[in-house]
């Protein structure tokens, strides 16, 4: 996990590992699992998950993705990516019992990974911050192995207008593109059999909502209606 065992990150990456350090000293890297449960569980069910599968979890933060894939691809091996060391010294922390999992210090516009090392990817709720993302669609292209597949699910993109609230607030520059143009972009990048779905956020919603990003609790429950957005797509 020591950057200097890899490629010195960019400007952009510094920006980002050093906001996201600060997330998981302050324990918000925990509380992602709790926010995107219902909707990563329902992407899992659609990877149909071997277990000899080899999957890439990019941007893993604390790791809680790769552990529930990890309980299914037993014989594979989960190789957890995220810049922000501190995310995965608690990923670390939090993963002993998985022998099936690496955790490993690394950028999405440069995998420290072989050609054709995954069967597939999952990315959760963090593609948008990548800074150049058809850099980090040619890495995934190059380490996907023939025939695997990749699933970016993603909250923050113009078609659920309630997310755009986001893109002032953040500390870091976020890329908010719509279904169409992400399609557009993969195609552009070597992928085929490109899909987008809208996967609904089914966790309970309070009668009352007392956050900073919704008016009122309907409007959270427009927002989980609408649903993140998860792309799915093909190297051949």
């Amino acid at each position: 996990m020591d950057p200097k065992a890899n490629t010195l990150p960019s400007q952009a990456d510094q920006k980002l590992q050093q906001e996201f350090n600060q997330w998981a000293a302050a324990g918000r890297g925990d509380e992602m699992e709790d926010h995107h449960s219902d909707i990563t569980d329902q992407t899992l069910a659609l990877m149909d998950l071997q277990p000899a599968d080899r999957i890439l979890d990019l941007g893993c933060g604390t790791g809680w993705a790769s552990r529930r894939m990890a309980r299914v691809a037993t014989k594979g091996e989960i190789v957890g990516l995220d810049v922000a060391d501190e995310m995965l010294r608690r990923a670390e922390q939090a993963s002993p019992a998985f022998k099936n999992i690496r955790y490993v210090w690394g950028s999405a516009e440069k995998i420290p990974a072989a050609d054709n090392a995954f069967t597939k990817v999952l990315s959760v709720e963090s593609f948008y911050y990548h800074a150049d993302q058809g850099k980090a669609l040619d890495e995934l292209h190059r380490v996907i192995a023939p025939g695997g597949k990749i699933f970016i699910l993603i909250n923050l993109y113009k078609d659920n207008h309630y997310s755009l609230r986001w893109v002032a607030e953040l500390k870091v520059a976020v890329q908010a593109l719509s279904e169409a143009e992400y399609i557009a972009l993969l195609k552009r990048h070597g992928f085929s059999g490109v899909e987008a779905h809208r996967i609904p956020d089914r966790s309970p919603t309070p009668e009352t909502y007392s956050g900073k990003w919704f008016k009122n609790a309907e409007e959270l429950r427009d927002f989980k209606r609408i649903g993140a957005l998860l792309l799915i797509a093909t190297k051949d």
